[in-house]
């Protein structure tokens, strides 16, 4: 077993030793939560008065065992660092969501999703074991044998059962290189049903598949974006620099082909947060140029968000133009194959953002007992659509996101909790495995020492 150096498990140990310190010092009558400086979050929320814990030493990689292809992994660090640690060995880990700064734990206690998908599931499904500080201060190992019911119920739980100290996860083995073809639609149901067949057969003209996804610019115009491993030597595409990678997909008619380093292609879509770089000006080409290169990340972009959202910006301008404020709509919905060119009509016919992305996926764990939390079914395709922009406000608070929502739930759907939601109580019950995450609650965390799921997703505090 090859492991990273003895003063990082000894790092990692100080950390967890320090974690639990801080938790025991708050008093029992007080809830706790994570002191974290950054989040991929994107609700509105206030200031709260739960007491921070000190999360120092839990972010690294503790071991890799290439023979096993297996890690043993801090809950707070980043997809970055873990990639950066894996692919010495030519491992990854089987799913690797799209930004640079998602945590492991935070992929799995919410949802993770990329272009494995389609083969690889959610990332959580390839935990093996973890870790978890439930909100009853206890450290426990979770797994498919071993406190199961916190194990099952741990994936969409946001950190109000308890926090992943430690994950063990399964890689896989990667080549060198991705060979890409950008594949052009004219019609949403043409390119549903491809992609619904190369899910379903993991093949495109008789060559295995590695990744999938896709982006829609309009009705009339979209891509599928396949790739396969390749150890083949060859010249490779770069779009950390002036070019910009989502532009790299468009094109009139037929397949074009690509080539990316896999480091450089699972980080494609961090250099300009997919195509959300736009409205802070990175994507002029004259600004461009002078654009830091280390600025150049969804990290960097995300904290200008909040400095806008903070400050409110965007409206205040909006008002000085004569124009009404914009309601966030930073949403990823998970629809089945069979209701998402369906979906996609009704979007875009409703909602004024584009582009889209679309991504494949289909549960792993195709016989066993189901993730409560996220109960969409095995053995069933599904699409994530994801969509990220403003549009102008409605008669009502959050118009449009309670229209998606609606309209999610009619395809018999679901909806990541990572941003604004409006559900009822009821609904949510209904959505969400209310009835398990009550039980899975009560046992890990009688006191509620940790926000409730409901209240973090939906509530406003």
């Amino acid at each position: 077993m090859s492991v990273a150096p003895a003063d990082t498990q000894v790092a990692h140990a100080q950390g967890v030793q320090r974690l639990l310190a801080s938790y025991r010092a708050v008093p029992a009558t007080e809830s706790v939560r994570l002191a974290k400086p950054t989040s991929n979050l994107f609700r509105t929320r206030t200031k709260t008065h739960a007491k921070g814990l000190d999360t120092s030493g839990l972010t690294d990689v503790i071991a890799i065992d290439p023979q096993a292809r297996t890690a043993d992994v801090a809950g707070m660090c980043t997809y970055d660092d873990l990639v950066a640690a894996t692919l010495q060995y030519g491992l990854a880990p089987l799913v690797v969501p799209q930004l640079k700064t998602i945590t492991l734990g935070g992929a799995v206690t919410g949802l993770g999703i990329e272009s494995s998908s389609f083969r690889s599931g959610l990332p959580h499904e390839s935990v093996l074991d973890m870790d978890i500080l439930t909100g009853a201060g206890e450290l426990l190992t979770a797994s498919p044998t071993e406190h199961a019911d916190l194990f099952r119920a741990f994936p969409n739980s946001y950190g109000t059962l308890g926090y992943a100290v430690r994950l063990r996860i399964e890689l896989e083995p990667v080549k060198q290189f991705v060979a890409l073809r950008h594949l052009r639609f004219h019609g949403l149901t043409d390119l549903v049903t491809a992609m619904g067949r190369i899910t379903q057969t993991g093949r495109l003209d008789g060559v295995a598949i590695d990744y999938l996804d896709g982006v829609v610019f309009s009705a009339d115009e979209s891509y599928l974006c396949v790739g396969v491993q390749t150890d083949s030597p060859g010249p490779v595409s770069d779009y950390t620099g002036q070019q910009i990678y989502y532009r790299s997909i468009q094109h009139g008619n037929g397949i074009t082909d690509d080539r990316l380093a896999i480091h450089d292609y699972l980080w494609r879509w961090d250099t300009d947060w997919f195509w959300c770089s736009k409205p802070f000006g990175a994507q002029n080409p004259r600004i461009r140029r002078i654009w830091p290169k280390r600025y150049r990340s969804s990290s960097f972009y995300s904290t200008l968000m909040k400095y806008e959202q903070r400050f409110q910006i965007g409206d205040r301008i909006e008002k000085r133009n004569g124009r009404p404020p914009r309601e966030r709509v930073v949403q990823d919905v998970e629809v089945p194959i069979g209701r998402c060119a369906e979906y996609l009509e009704w979007f875009l016919d409703t909602v004024p953002i584009e582009p889209i992305w679309l991504c494949p996926l289909r549960l792993r764990d195709a016989a066993g007992d189901g993730w409560p939390l996220y109960p969409i079914k095995p053995n069933q395709t599904y699409v994530n659509v994801g969509f990220w922009a403003t549009v102008p406000v409605g008669e009502h608070e959050g118009q449009t996101n309670r229209l998606i929502e609606r309209r999610v739930s009619e395809l018999d759907g679901h909806k990541s909790l990572y941003s604004d939601s409006y559900y009822s109580p009821e609904e949510f019950d209904e959505l969400y495995g209310g009835e398990t995450y009550r039980a899975v609650k009560k046992r890990y965390d009688p006191d509620s020492r940790l926000l409730g799921l409901y209240a973090k997703a939906v509530q406003r505090r």
